[in-house]
C-alpha cells in the first residue's frame, strides 16, 4: 500500500488549498483514512478523520467550520479542503490509513500506513 499526498503550497493567510491522497493497493473503501499535521518544533496533530464509507466525519476543533474531509472511493483518494487558512495552520499534512471501526481517530499509533506528507504554508 502507497499513500502518496499533493496539493500543498504558499497560500496567503484567509485562501484555500485543497489537498489529496491517493492510495494505490485494494480495498480502498475498507478503510478509515485521515489527515494529520506537524509543525516544526510540535508533535503530530489529528486534524480530521472518515470513515471508510464517507459518512463520518471527525476534525480537531481548531478545523471546524474551515476544513472538510471527503473521499471517493471510487477513485481511491481522499481529500482536505481547507479554507480561511491561518498562519497557524503551517504545517507538513500527512495522510494516513486505519482498519476499519478501530477506536481512537487523534491516535496516531491506530494508522497502519502514511503518505510522505505536502507542506502547507500559510504566510500573513
Amino acid at each position: 500500500v502507497q499513500l502518496q499526498a499533493s496539493g500543498g503550497g504558499l497560500v496567503q493567510a484567509g485562501g484555500s488549498l485543497r489537498l489529496s491522497c491517493a492510495a494505490s493497493g485494494r480495498a480502498f473503501g475498507s478503510y478509515d483514512m485521515g489527515w494529520f499535521r506537524q509543525a516544526p518544533g510540535k508533535e503530530r496533530e489529528f486534524v480530521a478523520g472518515i470513515s471508510a464509507s464517507g459518512r463520518n466525519t471527525y476534525y480537531v476543533d481548531s478545523v471546524k467550520g474551515r476544513f472538510t474531509i471527503s473521499r471517493d472511493n471510487a477513485k481511491n483518494t481522499v481529500y482536505l479542503q481547507m479554507n480561511s487558512l491561518k498562519p497557524e495552520d503551517t504545517a507538513v499534512y500527512y495522510c494516513a490509513r486505519r482498519p476499519w471501526g478501530v477506536a481512537g481517530w487523534g491516535v496516531a499509533a491506530t494508522y497502519d500506513y502514511w503518505g510522505q506528507g505536502t507542506q502547507v504554508t500559510v504566510s500573513s
